[in-house]
């Protein structure tokens, strides 16, 4: 039989170099070992792991935003496309959100703040990507501002800023309070949320962000530099001021 050292007494270096010679060890020695010691090993390996894993997205996020300066990411702005702000704008801040996510709420103030601060300068444009198997009345929320925008683009704005304000009420009664409020057709909104404009449009957007790898919410474009997250405003401004525009 192979004898077995106590796993108190050998280094973690040692210790992967046994269990990857021969995993069988590690049975052998957990019989062995004080539960105290096994423990401390298991968490201090653990911990270990979860700060290389760290490390090694810090980096490759660093390398993928340095890459991005050089090739940007491209989404369509078209007829389609909600826009903020002038269509002119040397800054185009694109979002893919969803209306239920607690961190979009977050983004909506950042992406405000911004605005604020750069005024003409950007455009903003708007983009669903609602995490139905999250967010249950995601889809709906998108939906619904997508028929008002059909009716209106300008109260569509409107429609978004509220969904973010009261997150909290969402539903199909909030959403006909908000269209009546606004002076909308809200039977007419109804009809056309359901209808085929409508869920293309959705459809796009979601394919889009998907293709550019935006699997949660939300992400960001500022001239095609992705943000992925809810970054606070001092990260928009060090891509802002690094495109010297």
């Amino acid at each position: 039989m192979i004898a077995v050292p106590s796993l108190a007494a050998i280094s973690r270096e040692e210790l992967k170099k046994a269990l990857d010679a021969n995993p069988d060890l590690v049975l052998e020695s957990l019989k062995k070992a004080k539960k105290s010691s096994v423990f401390e090993l298991v968490l201090d390996a653990q911990k270990e792991y979860q700060q290389e894993k760290a490390k090694e997205e810090e980096l490759r996020e660093k390398q993928d935003f340095e890459k991005s300066f050089a090739d940007p990411l491209k989404p369509v702005v078209d007829a389609k496309t909600r826009i903020r702000g002038d269509e002119k704008a040397p800054v185009t801040i694109v979002e893919y959100s969803d209306f239920q996510c607690p961190f979009c709420s977050r983004g909506f103030q950042t992406v405000e703040e911004v605005r604020r601060k750069y005024g003409a300068k950007i455009r903003f444009v708007f983009k669903h990507l609602p995490l139905t198997n999250m967010h249950p009345e995601a889809m709906a929320a998108a939906q619904w501002m997508e028929a008002l925008a059909l009716q209106s683009p300008e109260k569509a704005w409107i429609f978004h800023d509220k969904m973010f304000s009261n997150q909290n009420k969402l539903g199909d009664a909030f959403y006909r309070e908000t269209a009546k409020e606004l002076g909308l057709n809200v039977e007419k909104a109804a009809k056309d949320k359901d209808g085929r404009a409508v869920q293309d449009k959705i459809e796009a957007d979601i394919k889009e962000a998907k293709g550019f790898g935006f699997s949660g919410t939300p992400g960001f474009l500022v001239n095609g530099i992705p943000i992925r997250g809810a970054y606070p405003a001092a990260h928009f401004d060090t891509i802002i001021e690094r495109l010297k525009i």
